[in-house]
């Protein structure tokens, strides 16, 4: 099996059928040592975790851990 020059692969409609990989079917890539294994995304989750690793890093405003904690709290 080749990986093509614009970097897919077909999985194997066996495989496909097995595991549930069905069309539109989000999946990621978690590597290990040399190994990189493809897994179902956990729906969810996988748009959560997505989101937050964009958002990371993005804040303007600087401010202490003291400071979020009251400002969620409520405390003046």
């Amino acid at each position: 099996m080749r990986i093509t020059s614009k970097g897919q692969v077909t999985i194997p409609q066996d495989i496909r059928e097995r595991y549930g990989l069905l069309p539109h079917t989000e999946v990621e890539f978690v590597v290990e040592g040399e190994t990189v294994i493809l897994c179902k995304a956990n729906g969810e989750n996988h748009r959560m975790r997505a989101w937050l690793d964009q958002a990371r890093g993005s804040a303007d405003i600087k401010m202490t851990t003291d400071e979020i904690m009251a400002l969620t709290r409520g405390e003046d």
